[in-house]
C-alpha cells in the first residue's frame, strides 16, 4: 500500500513507490506530480477508482483526472463511487466511462436503516449548551460535531475543552499532518469528540463513531447526507442529531424533505434527562454482577466495617458524577416561539395613575430613555410601569396604583433630571386614549392619523402645476417666437442671401491652377492651421520686405572653397584632380547643398562662406573682414 497526498513529504512517498505497490491511494494533484516526475508508471494499472466522484468532477479536478486517465491503459476498469450523484454529474461521468453500468445499493425512496435521525428543538441562545447535553446523553465512544465556519469550530472546541471533553478540531486551515494527527487521536481513544467543518464530511471512517451532531444546519441536503454518513457504516448503528432553533425549523424540514429523510422531532435533552440516563448506564454496568476477587476482598471488608451501605452508595454516586461533565440547564424553546404572542395577549395593566413629565419629543425624550430614568428615580421595576406616551411638548407615564403614592413621595416634587419635572394627574390624558403611533418619535403615523402631505395641499384642492399654465392656455415657447413668425437664424442670413465664405474669394474668381506658384516654391507653414480654433476667418499676413542681399566678398582664385555658378542657378565645387588630397575622387562633384550638407535642392539660394570661428576684437582684423580678406593670411586653428 502507498498513499500520495498533498502536504506530505514527497521523498518518503517516492521511496515507497520505488519499492513497488499493489494499491496507491492518492489525491489527483499529487498523483499527477509523481507521474510527471517519473516516480510512478501507470502502464500496468488494471483498475482506477474515483471515490466521491461528484466532488472530483465538480471541484476543478477535471484537468488532473483527464491527465491521469490518459496515462492509464485504455483497457482498464474505471469505477466511480458516491453517496449522491446529481443528474449533471451523472451526464458528465459518461465521458469517462465506456459501456458503464450504474449500481445502486440503496432504495431511491428509503433512508439509511442504520442511522437514526433526530431533529432537536433548542432555543437560539442554548445551542452550545445543547451540544454538551447531547454528548453527555449518548456518551458515544467517538462523536463528530459539524459547524459551518472555522471561527465556530475554534470557539466550540475551546468551550468543550474547558468543560473536560477530550476534543480535537478539524478544519481547512490545518495542514495535512495536523489533520492526520487529529484523526489518529480519535482512533487511539485519546480524544472522543471532533469538532469539524464540512472538510470532514467526506472520506473519513472512524471506528466506533456512533454520534453526529449538526450544531449548524448544513447548506444543502447533499451535505446533510454526507455528514450523517460518517456514522452507521458497515452495519453499525448511529445517531444523526440536528439542533434546530425556532427560526430555522422551516429550513430543517426542507432539508429533510429534499433528502427524503424522516426525522423524529423532539426537545433537546435537559439536565434531568442526562442525569437519568447516567443512572441507567451506571446500573447497567456489568461490574454489579461480577464476583468479588481475592485482591478486592480485604478493601471491601474494610469499607463495610467503617461505613454503612447508605454512605457507600452516596460516595459511589458522588465519585461517578465527578468523572463526568455536569449537564446544562436548557430553557424552553417554546418560550421564544410564543413570546411575541404572549406579549400580544397579555392581561390589562390594571388600576393605574398617570403622571406627566415635562419635555417631550421636541426635547429628545424617548420611551427607552424615560423607562430607566423613572425606575431609578422612583425605585420601581419595569413591571410597575405601564404605557408611555411621548408627545411633542410633554410625556405621560402610567404607573401602577399600588406604587403611585410611593413614587410621588419618593420624588417629593423634585425633578428626576434637569428639565424633567413629574406632576401627578387627576385623570388620564387625551394621549392615553389616542391611537398609538407606529413609531415613537418623528416617524410616520398610521394611515388614518397622519396629516396630508406636507409638501403641498391635497390633490383635489391644490392649484395646477406651478411650472406653467395648462397646455391650452399657456404662451408659446419662451425661447423664441412661433415657428412661422420668428426671424431667420441669428447666426447668419438665409442660405441664399449670405455672402460667400469670407476666408477666400469665390471659386469662380480664383486664379487658374497653372498661374499659381508651384508648391515646391511656396514657403511651408511652420504649424498646421486649425480652422476650428477661431470662428473668424483668417487673413493672410503680408510677407515682410526682403532684406537687401549683402554684397558677396570676392573670392580668390587660389581659394579652394570658391564656388562656380551653373547655368541652372546651382553651384558646384571645383572638381579635385585625381590624386589631389587624401581619398579624392574624380568626376563631377554633387551640387552644393545648404549649410554645406549634400542633398540640397537646386532652388536653394547660395550662401556665403562659413563665418569665421571665434570673435576678433582687433581693428586690423575688422578692417580685413570688411574687405573680404579675412582668413587669406595666417590660417586659423580648427
Amino acid at each position: 500500500m502507498a498513499s500520495t497526498v498533498g502536504g506530505m513529504d514527497t521523498r518518503d512517498e517516492r521511496r515507497t513507490l520505488e519499492r513497488g505497490t499493489h494499491i496507491v491511494a492518492a489525491t489527483p494533484g499529487r498523483l499527477r506530480d509523481h507521474i510527471m516526475r517519473g516516480s510512478i508508471d501507470l502502464s500496468a494499472v488494471r483498475a482506477v477508482v474515483l471515490d466521491e466522484a461528484d466532488e472530483m468532477l465538480d471541484l476543478g479536478f477535471r484537468e488532473d483526472l483527464e491527465f491521469i486517465l490518459g496515462e492509464a491503459p485504455e483497457d482498464r476498469r474505471t469505477l466511480m463511487f458516491s453517496a449522491t450523484v446529481p443528474a449533471g454529474i451523472a451526464r458528465l461521468a459518461e465521458t469517462y466511462l465506456n459501456d458503464h453500468k450504474r449500481i445502486s445499493t440503496v432504495a431511491e425512496k428509503s433512508q439509511h436503516a442504520d442511522i437514526e435521525y433526530q431533529m432537536l428543538q433548542v432555543s437560539q441562545r442554548d445551542v452550545e449548551n445543547a451540544v454538551i447535553n447531547v454528548l453527555r446523553f449518548h456518551e458515544a465512544p467517538n462523536a463528530i460535531v459539524f459547524c459551518n465556519t472555522r471561527a465556530a469550530v475554534n470557539h466550540l472546541t475551546t468551550r468543550l475543552s474547558n468543560r473536560g471533553f477530550p476534543v480535537v478540531a478539524l478544519s481547512g486551515e490545518l495542514t495535512q499532518g495536523e489533520r492526520s494527527n487529529a484523526l489518529q487521536s480519535l482512533r487511539d481513544g485519546r480524544a472522543r469528540v471532533c469538532v469539524a467543518t464540512d472538510v470532514a464530511a467526506r472520506g473519513i471512517d472512524l471506528p466506533g463513531l456512533d454520534l453526529v451532531i449538526h450544531a449548524d444546519l448544513p447548506k444543502g441536503h447533499e451535505t446533510l447526507l454526507h455528514r450523517s454518513g460518517r456514522t452507521g457504516r458497515a452495519g453499525r448503528k448511529g445517531v444523526s442529531a440536528m439542533l434546530v432553533p425556532g427560526k430555522a425549523r422551516g429550513k430543517a424540514l426542507r432539508l429533510l424533505r429534499s433528502a427524503q429523510i424522516t426525522a423524529e422531532e423532539q426537545l433537546a435533552p435537559g439536565a434531568d434527562e442526562v442525569r437519568a440516563r447516567d443512572e441507567q448506564r451506571m446500573l447497567a454496568d456489568p461490574a454489579w454482577s461480577e464476583p468479588v476477587s481475592e485482591a478486592e476482598a480485604s478493601p471491601v471488608a474494610m469499607l463495610q466495617e467503617q461505613f454503612s451501605a447508605e454512605q457507600l452508595a452516596a460516595a459511589y454516586l458522588r465519585l461517578y458524577h465527578a468523572r463526568h461533565t455536569a449537564p446544562e440547564e436548557l430553557s424552553d424553546p417554546q418560550a421564544d416561539r410564543g413570546a411575541k404572542k404572549e406579549r400580544k395577549d397579555r392581561a390589562e395593566f390594571g388600576p393605574s395613575v398617570w403622571f406627566s413629565v415635562s419635555g417631550g419629543r421636541d426635547a429628545g425624550q424617548e420611551p427607552r430613555r424615560l423607562l430607566p430614568m423613572i425606575c431609578k428615580a422612583g425605585n420601581l421595576t419595569k413591571d410597575d410601569i405601564g404605557a408611555i406616551r411621548v408627545q411633542p411638548g410633554e410625556s405621560y407615564v402610567e404607573i401602577s396604583a399600588a406604587q403611585a403614592d410611593a413614587f410621588a413621595a419618593q420624588l417629593g416634587g423634585k425633578e428626576m433630571e434637569p428639565g424633567a419635572k413629574v406632576t401627578r394627574l387627576d385623570k388620564p390624558p387625551a394621549a392615553a386614549t389616542a391611537p398609538r403611533p407606529r413609531f415613537e418619535g418623528n416617524g410616520p403615523r398610521r394611515d388614518g392619523d397622519r396629516k396630508p402631505y406636507e409638501g403641498g395641499k391635497p390633490r383635489g384642492d391644490r392649484k395646477p402645476y406651478e411650472g406653467g399654465k395648462p397646455r391650452g392656455d399657456r404662451k408659446p415657447y419662451e425661447g423664441g417666437k412661433p415657428q412661422g413668425d420668428r426671424k431667420p437664424y441669428e447666426g447668419g442670413k438665409p442660405q441664399g442671401d449670405r455672402k460667400p465664405y469670407a476666408g477666400s474669394k469665390p471659386y469662380e474668381d480664383r486664379k487658374p491652377r497653372e498661374d499659381r506658384k508651384p508648391r515646391e516654391d511656396r514657403k511651408a507653414s511652420s504649424a498646421p492651421i486649425d480652422w476650428n480654433d477661431d470662428p473668424a476667418p483668417r487673413q493672410k499676413k503680408p510677407k515682410p520686405a526682403a532684406k537687401p542681399a549683402a554684397k558677396a566678398a570676392p573670392k580668390r582664385a587660389s581659394d579652394p572653397s570658391a564656388r562656380l555658378e551653373r547655368p541652372d542657378g546651382g553651384f558646384v565645387r571645383p572638381a579635385k584632380p585625381r590624386g589631389a588630397g587624401a581619398g579624392g575622387k574624380g568626376g563631377d562633384a554633387k551640387p552644393y547643398a545648404a549649410k554645406g550638407k549634400p542633398g540640397g535642392k537646386s532652388g536653394d539660394k547660395p550662401k556665403g562662406p562659413p563665418p569665421p570661428k571665434g570673435k576678433s576684437n582687433s581693428k586690423k582684423n575688422k578692417a580685413r573682414a570688411a574687405e573680404g580678406r579675412l582668413g587669406a593670411g595666417k590660417p586659423r586653428k580648427g
